[in-house]
């Protein structure tokens, strides 16, 4: 019997992510994934995020809404940390390292000071899409998923957004990141790409690459109302 677990979640998004990307549930790999999260589904905290929140993104940013993707590699794999958008964890939840050098360029870029919380939702309902290109993790091993066929999805995805007619920023952290932007027109739309704010990462050019400024000048260039950057405080 062929699984609908992840077909199930999927239809409660909205209907532009839908028809876009419906004849992706059809594909065998999908299915193969869809069987697979299932299986794992079976046992408590198998996987995060938890099943409700793993297209938490689209379900935040419509896709006629998307201004904005930032794009992660997959979600964070600590317990409660990952929500469903790249980089966010929920404001209980203590601010992971890499998410605190964002918050540092932020200040840099724009003089925005840190959040205290770590909630990212705020940018997703202005039209940040916060897409990770693996979108579940087993607890204590990033990677885990990479072989699951998310990226073949996020392939998808990616493809849906460069076929928009209305320009978009992709900001493109890191390496594993920046193997999308073949997926895109450049001639069309911006990529800002840098290294990873990890600490491993962050000194060899994030800091200082102002992401946010760049990408809410090219949407005022292009008529698009600019990202209010703030967060609320916890």
């Amino acid at each position: 019997m062929t699984s609908r677990l992840l077909l199930d979640q999927f239809q409660k998004v909205s209907s532009s992510w839908k028809e876009v990307l419906g004849e992706e549930f059809k594909k065998p790999y999908f299915q193969k994934l869809d069987q697979h999260i299932s299986k794992l589904s079976r046992v408590e905290n198998a996987y995060y995020p938890p099943l409700d929140d793993i297209f938490s993104a689209f379900k935040w940013t419509d896709f006629s809404a998307a201004k904005v993707v930032i794009l992660g590699q997959d979600p964070y794999h600590g317990p409660g940390q990952a929500h469903g958008l790249s980089f966010s964890v929920k404001q209980d939840i203590p601010i992971p390292p890499s998410l605190k050098n964002i918050y540092k360029e932020l200040k840099s870029d724009l003089d925005i000071n840190p959040a205290s919380q770590g909630d990212l939702s705020s940018w997703a309902k202005q039209g940040v899409f916060l897409l990770n290109s693996i979108l579940t993790v087993e607890p204590g091993c990033p990677g885990s998923h990479e072989s699951l066929g998310w990226e073949l999805f996020t392939d998808a995805v990616f493809k849906a957004l460069n076929r928009r007619e209305q320009p978009l920023v992709f900001i493109l952290w890191g390496a594993y990141a920046q193997r999308r932007q073949k997926l895109l027109d450049t001639t069309r739309h911006l990529v800002i790409a840098s290294p990873h704010p990890s600490p491993l990462s962050c000194y060899r050019g994030f800091f200082g690459s102002k992401p946010f400024s760049k990408a809410n000048e090219f949407l005022k260039l292009h008529g698009v109302s600019p990202i209010r950057w703030e967060l609320l405080q916890s």
